[in-house]
This record gives structure tokens, sequence and C-alpha cells, in this order.
């Protein structure tokens, strides 16, 4: 019953968006949709699927967990499919954790890699975004709003992050401390998973782009760095499937900043959502035929 609900809520979500900023622009841009733009994100979409299961796997090294990277892959198509079809957006990594349950530490273990996997994403995420932040207070030319908004807007955002940041070094003696420590033992792992994780970032902000392109707009790149970080930040909120609804919101409500309407912004949202379900058909076939469970891998890389 409450994944009809959800399901129900993300529908409703978007048909007032579409019905508040205007049902025929929407129509017309998703009438006109590129699907060269489309095919583009997918693209991009799968390429990050590639990447994060790179990290998965780096993190599982550190916890002693090793598996091949083919099947790493596998599994995080798996985990995304189960995430983008089902209400929460966590059930197919917990799935993911069981199946991954290999040596002494077992599902504790194998669950905490996949929470610091998951944490990691979204560092890259807000990395990213405080990239175009300060590109943003630097040079505000890219956006619609007034010169001294957009620079104190841009100012506000980094010390609201900054102040996240402090907070998470004063607690960086305590649990969350051991944890980061010992999934980021050396200055050469946490080099890589910062590469991994950011690169991962734009990968996604990269595919939202294009699929906005799909529909007619071309973003500035300022715009992209800052205002799709904060749509793809609106997905995570665990109310309804796999973002819709509130993906569309926030577009709806930042695209005009960059000059676009609210409309193009719902048009985007929706375009990709359809090009994150394109891009986790490909585990539909391990889903009819799953693998074993994987052995200790001994030709992972070295987490040092």
């Amino acid at each position: 019953m409450r994944r009809w609900v959800r399901l129900a809520g993300s529908a409703l979500l978007i048909a007032l968006f579409v019905w508040v900023f205007g049902s025929a622009d929407v129509a017309s841009r998703l009438r006109g949709i590129s699907a060269g733009w489309v095919a583009v994100g997918v693209g991009f979409l799968l390429a990050q699927t590639v990447v994060m299961a790179m990290r998965w796997r780096l993190v599982a090294r550190c916890l002693d967990i090793g598996f091949p990277l083919g099947w790493a892959i596998r599994e995080y198509l798996i985990s995304q499919f189960v995430n983008t079809t089902l209400p929460g957006g966590v059930v197919g990594d917990g799935a993911r954790a069981v199946r991954s349950k290999v040596g002494p530490g077992g599902l504790k273990r194998a669950a905490l890699v996949v929470v610091c996997e998951r944490a990691l994403g979204q560092a890259g995420l807000i990395v990213v975004g405080v990239g175009g932040l300060i590109w943003a207070a630097i040079a505000p030319e890219a956006f619609a709003w007034p010169e001294a908004r957009v620079r104190y807007a841009a100012m506000a955002g980094v010390l609201i992050i900054a102040a996240l940041g402090l907070g998470a070094l004063v607690l960086r003696g305590g649990r969350i401390g051991a944890i980061v420590a010992e999934c980021l033992p050396t200055a050469r792992v946490r080099i890589a998973h910062g590469v991994l994780s950011v690169s991962a970032a734009l990968l996604n902000v990269a595919a939202f782009a294009a699929c906005a392109r799909a529909t007619g707009v071309a973003l500035p790149l300022q715009a992209i760095l800052v205002i799709v970080p904060l749509v793809l930040t609106a997905m995570i909120i665990p109310v309804g499937v796999a973002g819709w609804g509130w993906r569309e919101g926030a577009a709806a409500a930042l695209f005009p900043l960059a000059g676009a309407s609210s409309a193009a912004g719902v048009a985007a949202g929706i375009v990709f959502g359809i090009a994150i379900m394109i891009a986790v058909l490909p585990a539909v076939p391990f889903l009819l035929w799953r693998s074993p469970r994987p052995v200790p891998d001994a030709t992972a890389p070295e987490p040092g």
C-alpha cells in the first residue's frame, strides 16, 4: 500500500508542476525531444555507473572485501534498476550489501562499504556544487538575477557548506571519524576516491545538462555547475520513487536563475528521469540470470 502511495505522490507532484508552470509549454518541449541528446545523456549515465562501481570496489578493498570489477558493474546496475523502480531509493543498495558479504566481516561490513560509497558520492556532488557557487560569486553574468544577488547567494551557499565541513571536522574524532579513517586509510586512497567521486558527479551533471539540451535548453556552464547539483540533490529525498516529482520541482524553481522558464525545468527533469530508466535497462538480463556471490578477488587493487 505504501508503495502505491509513493507512486501516486510522485505522479501528482509532476502533474501539479506541469499544470502550474504551463502544460502546453511542457508538452511542446517533450514532443520536440532530441533523441541524439537523450542518447548522450544515457551515455554519461552509463559511464557514471562504471565509475561508481570502481569507487565501491575500492572502498570494499579497504575493508578487506574483494570482488572483480565486472561483477561490481553488474551489481551496481542491478542496484540502480531496483532503486529506480521501487520507492525509497535504497532497496537496491541493501541488496548490493547482501550480495557482497564475503569474508569474516559479513553483512555488517558489506553494509558499511555501501554506506561509505554512497556518502562519497554525495560528497562529490557537493564539491562540484561548491565549485560552481564560487565561480558564480566571481563571475555571475551567466545568471538572470542581478549581479549583487548572485554574489550574495553564492557566498551564502559557500558559507553554509563550509559550516557543514567544520561540523564534520568536529566529529572527526568520534565514530564518524573512525569509519572514515577505516574506509579511507591513506592519502593515496583519499585522492583516488576524490577523483572517482568528482568524476561521477560531473558525469551525472553532464547527463542532466544533455537532457535539458534535448528539450531545447542550452544552459551556460556556470549555471550547469550551480543549478544542476542542487536539482540532483533534491532526488535524495526518500519520498516518492527515484526522485520523480522532487527533481522536476527543484528544476522548475531554479531554471529561471539561468534565464530559462520553469516549464523548461519541468521538461528537463522528466527527460532526465526517462534517461535514467533507459540507462538501467542493461540490468534486466543480469536480474534474469544472476551470477553467484563473488569469491575474494586477489587481483583487486591494494588500498595503499
